[in-house]
């Protein structure tokens, strides 16, 4: 009865060098995410949820009790099956939030076209004047007036 018991309880195997390579692998995650920042290649605004997601694995380095957690409120046995399923899950959200903007930045990309093609008609027709040929004209030759 307490085989049952056991396995149904999560249980990290994480080794000391696995738990180590994992801390060292999130602070260049990190590091990787303040460079970005620096050399303006990433947003302030996405690299906060990158840096959150560097913090969490940290976290689930340092302390694995917290993936054991995150396996019982999954409801899973297995704390690689909880990680996946929590990485899957997150990388669609961001898959999705991607998307959200690329449609929206698109949106505007388009606006900004066809308002740059009205100014350019319109300062085209104001630059015109009366009594002037418009671009790609010729001018009509002078009449001669006689003396």
């Amino acid at each position: 009865m307490s085989f049952l018991i056991a396995a149904t309880e999560p249980v990290v195997r994480l080794t000391p060098q696995a738990r180590i390579l994992a801390a060292i692998l999130a602070i260049a995650f990190m590091a990787l995410i303040l460079d970005l920042i620096r050399r303006d290649k990433l947003l302030e605004r996405y690299s906060i949820v990158w840096f959150v997601l560097g913090i969490g694995m940290l976290a689930g380095a340092i302390f694995p009790g917290l993936l054991e957690l995150l396996a019982k409120a999954l409801g899973v046995r297995d704390v690689t099956i909880a990680l996946f399923s929590v990485t899957l899950l997150v990388l669609l959200a961001l898959s999705l939030n991607f998307s959200v903007i690329a449609s929206r930045q698109s949106k505007q990309i388009t606006r900004l076209a066809q308002q740059s093609a009205i100014d350019g008609v319109e300062e085209e027709a104001a630059a015109v004047r009366p009594g002037e040929p418009a671009q790609g004209e010729k001018k009509a030759p002078p009449e001669q007036v006689p003396r």
